[in-house]
């Protein structure tokens, strides 16, 4: 498993630029005929995923998470595991927003794999943000196993 996350790591961004280039549009609201039903699964999972963000209810978050879940919000930050570590990460968050949206542009998957490029933005009167980039999640048994961010661009304010 580390030696996949390295590469992942190392390689992370050439490989999600490569992937998106065949991706599912979002805003046409319509998965891709040619993918499996696994996949298609899986990207409604994501989808739910995002969706439950703006509930600003972290147990909808971890609800489509595996208990020993694995968190890299950005390629510069170290793992979270289980519900608890992403709830003790992203908590601040919600409590300092007052409200939530994630705005997925596109998606692809391929098998366990599935690659989002969305907008997040977190309404706040204190701690605004808008965070462009690329999630790159693992699906295993229905839920996401392992979800990893690539930052694009941030804008506070």
């Amino acid at each position: 498993m580390t030696q996949r996350r390295q590469v992942l790591k190392g390689t992370g961004g050439a490989m999600i630029a490569a992937l998106l280039a065949s991706s599912t549009n979002a805003q046409d609201n319509k998965i891709d005929a040619s993918l499996s039903e696994e996949e298609k699964a899986n990207i409604r999972l994501v989808d739910k995923f995002c969706s439950a963000w703006e509930a600003m209810d972290l147990q909808q978050v971890t609800a489509t998470m595996t208990e020993q879940c694995i968190y890299r919000q950005s390629q510069d930050t170290p793992p979270v595991t289980g519900h608890q570590g992403v709830i003790d990460l992203m908590q601040p968050w919600i409590e300092s927003s007052h409200a939530i949206t994630y705005e997925v542009l596109e998606t692809f998957s391929r098998g366990p794999v599935v690659i989002n490029r969305r907008i997040d933005i977190y309404h706040s009167e204190t701690n605004n943000l808008e965070w462009e980039g690329v999630g790159l999640f693992l699906i295993e048994d229905g839920l996401i196993r392992e979800w990893q961010d690539f930052t694009m661009r941030i804008e506070r304010g």
